[in-house]
């Protein structure tokens, strides 16, 4: 129990970055890429969601007078760069704990975008740097609610559906403020949200004009020589929230998609669970949690608005990742800053304690590197993405 984390830790992180830096270098040349779609959002037309980090590469581009694709690999390698060196900080000094590795080493959290490329270096990975970066701001610290604020606004500029994410955020500043009641601390944390909420409001009830969708089309077109494809072309096609629903529900819900991905959620989560449901908080008499015995029931209840981006979007392999991060972030912070606490006699008796080292290392092996969701809904379950990352490389290298 004494042993860290680290060194494994570091060398795992090393080699998926390693991989990232490839993959990117091959898809910012694709011309179909879904994630540089993305990237291609800016606010030449006018003002539009998820539109900043797009028009920040088109300044870069400008600036230096080069190829917007090669500004947004260099942007996305950097970013991808941040994570990964900021999750080395917010994780190493764990315990060398088996239900800790499990659920920082299973395939739907940090393995997820390198296995399935297409989500590589999407925005939300900037929400993710973006709050782990508040996270590790100290709480003495006086500037840790504005900081709260620079992040609700920062995150639904670049990334709005992260506003689904804000009950378990504010579940997290409950816990961690220690707050019995409402009073001003509650007010000052509610008021943190509302300039970024604001801003939702006004993507929700102004989307870009035709004409605007074209002006932005038309600058990428006759100043960079891009189309605007896929997720920049949906800002047309897709105005309205009920848009969001209907296009989901024109493709079909089937039985197989919802069984499949309830054990990709059951599964996943699974190690994280299992930490949840043998923890306790420290204070037992906070606000919301009166009524609820166990941390993992409370969670699960603050989390759930995001089951609207599952009727809302086709990328479920996302969704739980998504989900996934944000809910893992804020349980470890929890517990390094000592507001939830392992029963570990409880923890260790569990079937994961029970089996002998080999066991466990062929759980590991299987459970972490030989499966993983695909990006979209009805895509089936991807197996053996520790063989198939390594074997692209090579394939590709040898062409």
């Amino acid at each position: 129990m004494k042993k860290k984390l680290n060194i494994h830790l570091f060398f795992y992180l090393l080699v998926l970055l390693c991989f990232s830096y490839f993959f990117l270098f091959i898809k910012h040349q694709v011309g179909n890429d879904s994630t540089i779609s993305e990237w291609l959002i800016n606010y030449e037309g006018g003002f539009t969601k998820r539109g900043l980090v797009g028009q920040i590469a088109i300044e870069f581009a400008r600036l230096f007078e080069t190829n917007l694709r090669w500004v947004i690999f260099l942007l996305q390698s950097f970013v991808c760069t941040i994570y990964f060196l900021i999750l080395y900080k917010f994780f190493k000094n764990l315990k060398f704990e088996r239900s800790i590795i499990l659920s920082i080493f299973t395939p739907i959290f940090i393995l997820y975008p390198i296995a399935e490329i297409e989500v590589l270096a999407r925005k939300e990975i900037i929400v993710f740097i973006s709050f782990l970066i508040y996270l590790l701001i100290p709480r003495e610290n006086n500037l840790k609610m504005f900081s709260l604020a620079l992040f609700s606004i920062f995150s639904i500029l670049v990334w709005e559906p992260i506003i689904f994410f804000f009950p378990l955020i504010l579940l997290f500043e409950i816990i961690e403020n220690n707050i019995k009641k409402f009073n001003l601390k509650l007010l000052k944390i509610f008021l943190s949200f509302f300039p970024s909420l604001l801003i939702a409001l006004i993507f929700i009830f102004n989307p870009l004009t035709l004409e605007e969708h074209y002006n932005m089309s038309l600058v990428l077109k006759n100043e960079f020589g891009q189309d605007c494809y896929m997720s920049c072309a949906l800002l047309a096609s897709k105005t309205t929230v009920i848009h969001q629903f209907q296009d989901n529900f024109a493709r079909g819900y089937t039985f197989e998609a919802f069984f499949r991905y309830s054990l990709i959620i059951l599964i996943g989560f699974y190690p994280l669970f299992v930490l949840f449901n043998d923890s306790f908080l420290k204070y037992k008499d906070l606000l919301f949690f009166k009524s609820f015995r166990k941390p993992i029931n409370l969670f699960l209840i603050f989390l759930s608005p995001a089951l609207l981006l599952f009727v809302m979007g086709y990328d479920w392999g996302r969704w739980v990742n998504i989900s996934y991060v944000m809910t893992v972030l804020i349980y470890f912070q929890l517990l390094k800053n000592k507001n939830l606490i392992i029963n570990f006699s409880k923890l260790e008796n569990g079937f994961i304690y029970r089996l002998n080292k080999k066991k466990f290392i062929l759980l590991f092996i299987i459970f972490c590197f030989s499966w993983n969701p695909k990006t979209v809904m009805l895509g089936d379950v991807a197996s053996f993405p520790g063989y198939r990352i390594p074997y692209k490389v090579f394939k590709i290298l040898s062409n």
